[in-house]
Order: C-alpha cells, then sequence, then structure tokens
C-alpha cells in the first residue's frame, strides 16, 4: 500500500525532550545558571510556545532563536545576552543524538521495504548535525528540513517541496509519522497524504481531524505496515 513513509524526527525518532534538557543543563552551567527541573522546564514551555507561533507564521524562525532565551531571562530577570545564550545552546544541542527507545529497530526493520525520508521543522545546523550522528541515519534517504526549504510544517508549501524532489512521489502511497498534531499531522491531513499519529500519552483525538493511524509505540507502526 505504501512506497513512501515520512518520519518526523523530534520525539519521533530522536529523545528531543532528552537532548534538549542535556543540551540547556550545559549551556546554562556555562554561565552559572541555574539547572534544575524547575528552570528547564520553564525553559522549556517558552520553547515550545514559541515553536508553535512559528507554525502559525506569528514568528520567524531567526527570532525564535534568540526570542526564546530573551523571554527566559526576562522571566527570572537574569542580566545576560540572548543571542549568546542562544549560539551557545545551538552548539550543545548539536551533540545530541539519543534516539527514542524502539527507533532503531523499527528503522532496521523497515530499511530495503519502503523509500525512507525524514521531515523536520527544526534549525538546519542542528539537525544536520544531530541526524548525521545518529545511529539510523543511513536507513533513510534524505532529510528535509524546513530552514532549508524556508517553509514550516504544517504549511502546505513544505510538503509541496518534499513531493517535488522525492523521485516519483505520489501522496496516495505515502505514510507520514509524527508525534505533532499541529505540524505532523494537521500538515498530512490538509495535504492528503495519511498520517501515523504518535501519542504515547493517550491524547483524545480531536473531533474531526482525520487521522489514519493513533499508536503509543514508535513499534507499533510494524503492524500497521505489516
Amino acid at each position: 500500500m505504501y512506497k513512501w513513509l515520512l518520519f518526523d524526527a523530534d520525539d519521533t525518532l530522536l529523545d528531543f525532550k532528552l537532548g534538549e534538557k542535556r543540551a540547556i543543563t550545559a549551556t546554562f552551567e556555562s554561565v552559572g545558571l541555574p539547572t534544575d527541573d524547575v528552570v528547564i522546564e520553564t525553559y522549556s514551555r517558552i520553547n515550545d510556545n514559541l515553536w508553535k507561533m512559528l507554525e502559525r507564521g506569528e514568528v520567524t524562525k531567526d527570532r525564535l532563536k534568540v526570542l526564546r532565551f530573551e523571554q527566559f531571562c526576562e522571566h527570572y530577570v537574569f542580566d545576560l545576552d540572548g543571542a549568546m545564550l542562544a549560539d551557545a545552546y545551538v552548539e550543545n544541542l548539536k551533540k545530541q543524538t539519543v534516539l527514542l527507545d524502539g527507533a532503531e529497530e523499527v528503522c532496521r526493520a523497515l530499511y530495503g521495504k519502503y523509500k525512507m525520508y525524514i521531515i523536520t521543522n527544526g534549525i538546519e545546523a542542528v539537525q544536520k548535525a544531530r541526524f548525521g550522528g545518529c545511529a539510523i541515519k543511513d536507513y533513510f534517504e534524505k532529510c528535509y528540513i524546513s530552514d532549508a526549504i524556508g517553509v514550516a510544517k504544517p504549511k502546505k508549501g513544505f510538503f509541496d517541496a518534499v513531493a517535488a524532489d522525492i523521485p516519483g512521489f505520489d501522496k496516495s502511497q505515502a505514510l507520514i509519522i509524527g508525534d505533532s498534531l499541529t505540524s505532523d499531522i494537521k500538515g498530512g491531513v490538509e495535504y492528503g497524504i495519511d498520517t501515523c499519529w504518535l501519542n504515547p500519552k493517550g491524547k483524545e483525538v480531536p473531533e474531526g481531524m482525520n487521522i489514519t493511524y493513533v499508536i503509543k509505540d514508535i513499534r507499533d507502526v510494524l503492524e500497521i505496515l505489516e
């Protein structure tokens, strides 16, 4: 049924939450900031909100990179340069290549049976470094990064660029696999590509969103495709 599998990267295959925590901890430690769970959760909340704004077209990628640290410093009244923190964080995040449990197993099992691609909204330099250093990189034909394309998921332009670049691509024979309702799943549904929502916490499926499959573990993809 399917020939092409389009995988999201962060929190679908790569453990972004762990990578983010490690990168933020290293960044904050380098300038003497506290690194307890509350502080890191505060940064993560600010960052998540800004990425949702990016998906809605309310902030640019370049502005997001610095604004998250400016807002964080404003929240805690830290007298630090947001741009400096942003640069340090990017360098630390590039080193984070930890995979989610089951990700390598799934990619190994599917390799050779499907053409597999990464579709991600991440920052180009970061995603290239992380994906290039992880254990599953050789299973994928190519990694499509919104930063390089110039359009972010869920916008049609992102999927137009991916579809145009993949040889012989037919969206009726493709499946998007991702954890984000607002980027991966919304984008796929609106573009007419089947979607598989990785929903490990068992969140309620939004009414009216025509999701093809809902799974709790990335390994459940194997049952769907078999």
